[in-house]
């Protein structure tokens, strides 16, 4: 089981940037995938970015396509993202989290997963 802290959130304007940042425990790092969804109230926990463990493959739900970058360090257990161009629409509770499999991440409903971190609050102001 991986256990994940996010941080890194905060409130922004329309426009801006965050970047936010996930440390990751319980497995070898480098051997796993790694993936940031987000949860807005009143709709269901969305896929945003995936990355494989030896960084040579993203993947971009359309929402982050081309504002958005995942990227990691292995040895510092982190995964990040990189959030540019921000919209109020981008508002919600950030997570990141784990699979073996990296089509796990991109394909499996966020509601399947295990467990999940406690997230990072980005609000982004219009």
């Amino acid at each position: 089981q991986v256990q994940t802290v996010e941080s890194g959130g905060g409130l922004v304007q329309a426009g801006g940037s965050l970047r936010l940042s996930c440390v990751a425990s319980g497995r070898p790092f480098s051997s796993i995938h790694m993936g940031w969804f987000r949860h807005a109230p009143g709709t269901q926990r969305e896929f945003i970015a995936a990355i494989r463990w030896n960084s040579i493959m993203t993947y971009y739900a359309d929402s982050g396509k081309g504002r958005f970058t995942i990227s990691r360090d292995n040895a510092k257990n982190t995964v990040y993202l990189q959030m540019n161009s921000l919209k109020p629409e981008d508002t919600a509770v950030y997570y990141c989290n784990a699979a073996s499999r990296f089509d796990t991440l991109t394909t499996r409903n966020p509601m399947d997963f295990g467990s999940w971190g406690q997230g990072t609050q980005v609000t982004v102001s219009s």
